[in-house]
């Protein structure tokens, strides 16, 4: 057997689980997805990557504007759906929509929750120095990722990774652990447990405001805050070149032993010192530049003692 789904999910995060649920068998009845949206330097409108797999497929797909009409809603029932699954939908689903598949709609979060409820929770697992992090199936309610959870699968977090590598390591195994979470829910063995009221934090949205490298801190908490943001939006530093301070974001990085004035460069290989120890930059981006390797961006300019990042 299988169940009849209805998929909800936009960026390249949800892909997996929906491949996953084809390859399982189950019928997608339609894909909920966010409209089209302009996008490069021609501003050509582009399909978000969940429905550029919706079509390949050839499965029904949908992009409403809200959830909250009565047309949105008898669409919604239309579909006759045993369950939906939701992935990185970015549309909060009103109760109405909630009540409608006969066994209820279950989000796949990034994260171990209560911690890092909301928008931006592999970003903030690392930027607050989390030791792990994961994936859990949540079966969703009115409230903010607060649902009582079936599955989770636990990650460490190293301090070489950045986000897009912790993105491309959750997403596999969130497809693989929501698969055998409605296998579960088919044979009526899915098994559910309210989330903790202790240790709720929230991840919010990343501000651009947050990008700017404050060298003031200890070397961890810096290499933290750039992986944190890397690859988007990218933490970033003022370095003088050309003649000129340019803006230029850094996206990895490694600890270094030494010590110095916090921003100041210490050797002509990139190593820059923190308030508490170093670190060394590996791969960094000019604007409007590729990114590239800390040794290619050497070769075409010349950044030594005794200069200093803002």
């Amino acid at each position: 057997m299988s169940l009849r789904l209805i998929f909800m999910g936009t960026p390249e995060f949800s892909v997996p689980t929906l491949l996953e649920l084809v390859a399982h068998g189950h019928e997608i009845a339609a894909v909920y997805t966010r409209v089209a949206k302009p996008a490069g330097r021609g501003m050509k409108l582009q399909l978000s990557p969940v429905e550029q797999e919706a079509r390949r497929l050839g499965i029904p797909v949908v992009t409403p504007a809200t959830l909250k009409t009565p047309e949105a809603l008898d669409e919604f029932r239309g579909y006759q759906a045993d369950a939906a699954v939701v992935v990185a939908y970015g549309m909060i689903l009103p109760q109405a929509i909630l009540d409608t598949p006969k066994l209820g709609c279950f989000n796949l979060h990034a994260s171990l929750l209560p911690r890092w409820r909301g928008a931006a929770p592999i970003n903030r697992a690392i930027m607050a120095g989390d030791a792990e992090t994961g994936v859990m199936v949540m079966k969703m309610d009115i409230g903010l990722d607060t649902g009582d959870v079936a599955m989770a699968e636990r990650l460490a977090i190293t301090d070489t990774m950045t986000a897009s590598d912790l993105h491309d390591a959750l997403a596999p195994l969130g497809g693989d652990l929501m698969v055998r979470a409605m296998a579960a829910l088919e044979r009526g063995k899915l098994q559910l447990t309210p989330q903790s009221g202790e240790g709720v934090t929230y991840a919010a949205k990343i501000d651009k405001a947050e990008a700017h490298i404050d060298w003031a801190k200890p070397a961890r908490d810096v290499l933290r805050h750039i992986h944190g943001l890397s690859s988007f939006p990218g933490a970033w530093s003022e370095m003088p070149l050309d003649g000129a301070s340019q803006r230029v974001k850094i996206l990895r990085c490694e600890i270094a032993d030494s010590s110095g004035e916090p921003g100041s460069v210490l050797d002509d290989r990139l190593k820059i010192a923190c308030a508490q120890g170093a670190l060394r930059v590996l791969e960094l981006q000019r604007a409007g530049k590729r990114p590239m390797k800390a040794d290619e961006f050497l070769r075409g300019t010349s950044l030594k003692p005794p200069a200093r990042l803002s």
